[in-house]
């Protein structure tokens, strides 16, 4: 779905990307998938090409940060709890802010994400 609203689809990068992804099954409990982008980072050529796609994808969009890691919001996980940290200053009222979430499961961590920047 991604790749087709995208333009990307057949595009050979994101076979490279997939493959770069290890694939850790019932963890961290039985159904659960869970999809360890470490292995994309050690792959050079891979993680550049996930970082070409996104540059492609955001490069006309008028955004002034991209939200890294210090308030805090907890959030709920389809496994357990968690909590997101921001730097406090990292975004400043009324900049625009990327967020990026390497699994979507709950969607607790994008929720979290965005309560965080609602919180500037």
């Amino acid at each position: 779905m991604f790749a087709a609203e995208n333009g990307l689809k057949g595009d050979p990068r994101l076979q490279a990307i997939s493959e770069a992804i290890r694939v850790v099954p019932h963890f961290p409990k039985p159904g659960i998938m869970f999809q360890d982008i470490t292995t994309l980072l050690l792959d050079h050529k891979a993680f550049k090409h996930t970082v070409d796609i996104f540059v492609d994808r955001y490069r006309d969009m008028d955004i002034s940060v991209v939200a890294g890691e210090v308030i805090s919001e907890a959030y709920e996980l389809e496994y357990g709890t968690d909590c997101l940290e921001m730097h406090v200053g990292a975004v400043q009222p009324g900049e625009r802010a990327l967020i990026i979430d390497d699994l979507i499961a709950t969607g607790g961590t994008l929720s979290a994400a965005i309560t965080l920047l609602d919180l500037v």
